[in-house]
C-alpha cells in the first residue's frame, strides 16, 4: 500500500476540521441564565393599580372647582387622567401619590357644579367623582334601584377637614326623571369630625319631592383619619351599608338603610365618592381626602 506524505494527510485533517466547525450556521443558543441578567426581574414592569385593581377610570369623571369658561366647576374625563393631562391648577386639586392613591383636595371657590355661588349661598365645591355605571361618557348613563343589584366599594382617608369639620366622601345621587320631580341626593355618606354618618332621604309627604326636608342621620362609627372603606348596595329596591375600618376594629356587614322602591322611590341613579366640602362661609378653609380604591358592581 503506497504511504500518503506526512503533509497531505495534516492538510486532509486540517480541512475536516474546517468543514465541521463551519457546516451548521444555526445561531448558537444563548444560555438561559444569560437572558436572566438581561432581564433582571425587578425591572419588570408592574401594573398600573388605578386602572386594572383599583380604579376603571372609564366609569368615572372628576370634578374640580374651577371655573370651566361658564362659572361652573371644570369636569375632567377619563382619558386626561390616565394620559396625566390634567392642568398645572386642576392638578392642586386632584394629583396621584407614589402609592398609587389618589389624594383630593377641595375648597369654597364659588364655582359649583350648578353654577357659580357666593358665601353662604346655599351651594358648596367639591372634588369629587361621579360614576358612568356602563362607560359611557355621558350624564344619561344611570341605573334605576328596582332593576338588578348595584355595588359601591370606596377606600378613603380623610387627611383633614376645616370649617365645620364636614365633607361627603361618597353617594347615591338621583337624576332627574320623566314624570319626577328634581334630582334628590338620596343618600349621603359623610364624614363629620371623624364619625361615619348616613344621611339619607325617606319617603315625603304626599305629592311632595325627595328632597333633604325629608331626611335621616344615622351615626355609623368613629374612623377619624384611619383608612376605612364604606360600602354600599341596592338589591331588590333596598339599600344597605356596611363599614371597614381595620385600624379601629370596626367590621360592620351589610345592614338595612331602607326600602327606596318599596316607598315608591323611581328616580335614576348614580354613585360618587371623593371630597365635597360642606362649607362655604369664606375662600380659606380646606378639606382633603385621599382615594385608595373605589370599586363599582352593577349586575
Amino acid at each position: 500500500m503506497k504511504t500518503l506524505p506526512l503533509f497531505t494527510i495534516l492538510l486532509f485533517f486540517a480541512m475536516h476540521l474546517s468543514g465541521c466547525s463551519t457546516s451548521n450556521n444555526e445561531t448558537p443558543k444563548v444560555p438561559v441564565e444569560s437572558v436572566e441578567e438581561e432581564t433582571p426581574e425587578e425591572e419588570t414592569p408592574e401594573e398600573e393599580p388605578s386602572e386594572t385593581e383599583n380604579i376603571v377610570w372609564k366609569n368615572w369623571y372628576l370634578s374640580v372647582p374651577l371655573n370651566n369658561g361658564s362659572g361652573k366647576a371644570t369636569s375632567i374625563f377619563y382619558e386626561d387622567i390616565v394620559n396625566n393631562n390634567l392642568t398645572a391648577a386642576a392638578s392642586e386639586y386632584f394629583y396621584q401619590n407614589e402609592d398609587g392613591s389618589y389624594t383630593m383636595f377641595t375648597k369654597f371657590t364659588g364655582y359649583t357644579t350648578s353654577g357659580q355661588a357666593g358665601l353662604d349661598d346655599g351651594k358648596y365645591c367639591r372634588t369629587e367623582l361621579r360614576e358612568f355605571w356602563q362607560g359611557n361618557q355621558t350624564t344619561d348613563d344611570n341605573w334605576f334601584m328596582d332593576e338588578g343589584t348595584h355595588i359601591l366599594e370606596t377606600t378613603l382617608k380623610v387627611d383633614y377637614v376645616e370649617g365645620n369639620g364636614r365633607t361627603i366622601v361618597a353617594q347615591i345621587h338621583g337624576k332627574e326623571t320623566e314624570g319626577l320631580e328634581g334630582s334628590p341626593a338620596t343618600v349621603k355618606i359623610r364624614w363629620n369630625s371623624g364619625t361615619i354618618q348616613l344621611d339619607h332621604y325617606v319617603k315625603p309627604d304626599a305629592g311632595e319631592p325627595w328632597t333633604s326636608a325629608f331626611d335621616t342621620k344615622v351615626d355609623v362609627a368613629q374612623v377619624d383619619n384611619e383608612i376605612f372603606t364604606f360600602k354600599l348596595k341596592v338589591e331588590d329596591g333596598k339599600c344597605y351599608y356596611a363599614l371597614v375600618c381595620e385600624a379601629k376594629d370596626i367590621n360592620i356587614d351589610y345592614t338595612l338603610m331602607y326600602d327606596y322602591v318599596g316607598n315608591g322611590y323611581a328616580h335614576q341613579n348614580y354613585f360618587k365618592t371623593g371630597n365635597y366640602f360642606g362649607w362655604n362661609d369664606d375662600y380659606g378653609k380646606t378639606a382633603q381626602v385621599v382615594l385608595y380604591k373605589v370599586v363599582t358592581d352593577h349586575f
